[in-house]
């Protein structure tokens, strides 16, 4: 369909504002939807860390608890404080540390090292309690910081330095919460306790806070080591992520979120007893938004039905409308190719309905007039015709011609018989008008003939010469073009004062395959304004004026300035139709007098003729 078509436009004009719309409602609402998703979930985890915290803190502050129990217990306290060696305080002891063994499902194991009797103690689960003596204090128990104690980040649980194997000891990931005994009211050192706990004690609360395989959760100690992770193969090794030092650990605000590489990030930080974290909830932006694109998903949906009923539905009215309007086209097409006998067929009774109506009423109305001016035109060459059959036929004239010919040579007078033999020649090259296309050596001919004719006329008082490459004498030309031009030598510039004029025409190969042809004359030479005018018109031969010429020709054609009806646009046309559009023909007059026409054209050959 073309642009500048009512149907394409109606077409067009109707379905995009309706797809626009409708893209536009579609955007804003999966916009609206998506925001309002983003700020919900937000809203959401941030509660649901929140609780989370609580129930880290919680956990964390349970197992501080239990460490404080070395206080609590008198006894325990005294054996610390005194130094223990008999086997009813190593039972005290053991009886002590089971307890807070016990007290937690969780808890894995429990170490004790006495500073006064430099023992060390390790209570794990279904073992039995081993003791060493005269060893050092287990490095990572022994807290040398102002505060008594540590939260040790996730690991991998050991027998604390102790070189006695225990085959049931089996190792797991734990984190391990270390306390400095004090000589109250000092701080100096009585022991160090570490309660090892499983990270099965932070499974259940997790588990609350995302949906695994679709969202990752991260627990992150102060020094950017993951404390629980939703991959366990990265347990206790350090977060690589830059989003966590731009972001949270640069930050420093309790709660918040940011969204950065295609997912929204939730954090909440714990400060409890001997710890700094974060946890960290990441949710990916597909996940979140799941929702909006299922909604946007069943739109699209509905929009395609939508737009395949719209365009139906267009296409249909637009047909419907401009169908009549097509038919009528075709109707007025018709009637350009000369077929005014169509059968004009009611459209309807809207607008365009009219429109045919009124038409068709009008082609019967040209139809009858046509009708009666061609009767009186067929009587008017009827007429003619009869007036022809009169006229003397021009090939018995011809024949006449040359029966006159005869008789002036039988009579011994060869000039008469020149002058008809050169008439019969020009009407014999007329008569043939199917020859559109002639060589140069025919022009040529022809051209002899008639100035054998205008010598008899003017009494030899001009001379014709002419000089051609031999080569160029079968280069095809139109029909009766170098004849006019010599033509308006006579009629315009021939001096019948003077004894000497003259005509010539020469011709000469150019190079690229093209030729000239030029034919001067020493009579008289065009006014300089008449000669601008038709310089002008043979620019542009297409504009030519034929009314204004018709005209001018009319009004005054004897007494016109030398050259102005030689009809040269006329023959620059016809010699463009033949050899190429990049044929040329100027006109000039010569420094010592007369007029100079010059042909440039491409040689056409007889084989390259169409």
């Amino acid at each position: 369909m073309k642009w500048n078509s009512i149907r394409t436009k109606l077409i067009v004009f109707l379905l995009l504002p309706t797809l626009i719309c409708i893209m536009a409602t579609m955007f804003i609402s999966y916009s609206y939807t998506t925001q309002s998703l983003r700020t919900r979930a937000v809203d959401e985890n941030k509660n649901l860390l929140y609780q989370g915290y609580k129930n880290i803190d919680s956990l964390i502050q349970e197992v501080n608890r239990l460490s404080l129990v070395v206080y609590s217990d008198s006894d325990f306290y005294r054996l610390l404080e005194a130094g223990y060696d008999d086997m009813s305080a190593n039972i005290q002891i053991y009886s002590s540390l089971n307890y807070i063994l016990t007290s937690m499902p969780d808890i894995s194991q429990v170490y004790l090292y006495g500073v006064k009797d430099s023992k060390a103690t390790l209570v794990t689960q279904n073992t039995t309690p081993k003791r060493w003596q005269g060893i050092p204090p287990y490095m990572d128990s022994r807290i040398a910081e102002t505060y008594p104690v540590s939260v040790q980040s996730t690991h991998i649980s050991n027998s604390y330095g102790l070189n006695s194997p225990i085959p049931q000891l089996t190792s797991e990931p734990v984190f391990t919460l270390h306390r400095r005994i004090e000589q109250i009211p000092s701080t100096e050192a009585l022991g160090y306790l570490s309660i090892d706990v499983k990270l099965t004690a932070f499974t259940d609360i997790m588990n609350q806070l995302y949906e695994r395989d679709k969202e990752n959760i991260y627990l992150v100690d102060d020094s950017g080591t993951l404390v629980y992770s939703h991959d366990e193969a990265d347990l206790g090794k350090p977060l690589n992520a830059s989003w966590y030092d731009r972001q949270i650990a640069a930050s420093g605000l309790t709660q918040g979120y940011f969204e950065e590489e295609g997912a929204v990030f939730i954090y909440q930080r714990i400060e409890s007893p001997g710890l700094k974290w974060t946890l960290v909830k990441q949710i990916p932006v597909s996940y979140l938004f799941r929702e909006a694109k299922e909604a946007a998903g069943i739109n699209i949906l509905l929009l395609v039905l939508l737009m395949i009923m719209i365009i139906a539905l267009t296409v249909l009215i637009s047909f419907r409308i401009t169908a009549p309007i097509k038919q009528l086209t075709r109707y007025m097409n018709q009637v350009q190719t000369g077929n005014l006998e169509i059968d004009i067929r009611p459209a309807g009774k809207d607008e365009i309905g009219l429109v045919t109506e009124r038409f068709r009423s009008m082609m019967d109305t040209i139809n009858n007039l046509i009708l009666r001016e061609y009767r009186l035109e067929l009587s008017n060459k009827t007429n003619e015709l009869r007036a022809l059959q009169s006229q003397i036929n021009p090939h018995f004239l011809n024949n006449t011609l040359q029966i006159i010919g005869t008789l002036a040579l039988e009579l011994k007078v060869p000039q008469i018989y020149a002058l008809l033999s050169a008439l019969a020649k020009m009407m014999r090259y007329s008569m043939y008008n199917d020859e559109k296309i002639v060589t140069v050596q025919n022009e040529l001919d022809h051209v002899r003939a008639y100035i054998e004719l205008q010598k008899e006329r003017f009494e030899n008082k001009f001379t014709f010469r002419y000089d051609m490459e031999e080569s160029l004498l079968n280069a095809l030309m139109p029909k009766m073009i170098l004849q006019p031009i010599v033509e308006n030598y006579f009629k315009h510039g021939f001096n019948l004062a003077r004894a000497d004029g003259l005509i010539e025409i020469t011709a000469a190969r150019l190079a690229s395959g093209r030729m000239e042809i030029i034919i001067r004359n020493n009579g008289s030479s065009i006014p300089a304004a008449r000669l601008e005018a038709l310089q002008q018109e043979l620019q542009h031969p297409g504009r030519l004026d034929i009314d204004s010429m018709k005209s001018m020709d009319s009004k005054d054609s004897k007494r016109d300035a030398p050259g102005a009806r030689i009809g040269l646009p006329n023959v620059l046309a016809r010699l463009r139709l033949v050899c190429g559009d990049s044929a040329v023909l100027t006109v000039d007059n010569q420094k010592e007098g007369g007029v100079a026409v010059r042909l440039d054209f491409e040689i056409v050959v007889e084989s390259e003729a169409i």
